[in-house]
């Protein structure tokens, strides 16, 4: 998985009643976009993050 700073992460729920989560990349610590991250969570937590296969990288667009 490569990100950017600025591109979204949506996290789908795994499990019947679990909610999608959102974030914004707010980091990048691997080489070349590569994770970890640190993500803002809609919620406005922040983490850092190791996605998984149920994640997906919504790219940010540039001008």
């Amino acid at each position: 998985m490569r990100a950017n700073v600025g591109d979204h992460l949506l996290v789908h729920g795994t499990q019947v009643g679990e909610h999608d989560r959102r974030g914004e990349i707010l980091e990048v610590h691997g080489e070349s976009g590569a994770p970890p991250y640190l993500v803002r969570w809609s919620s406005g937590q922040q983490s850092v993050f190791f996605p998984s296969s149920d994640t997906v990288v919504e790219q940010h667009a540039t001008k």
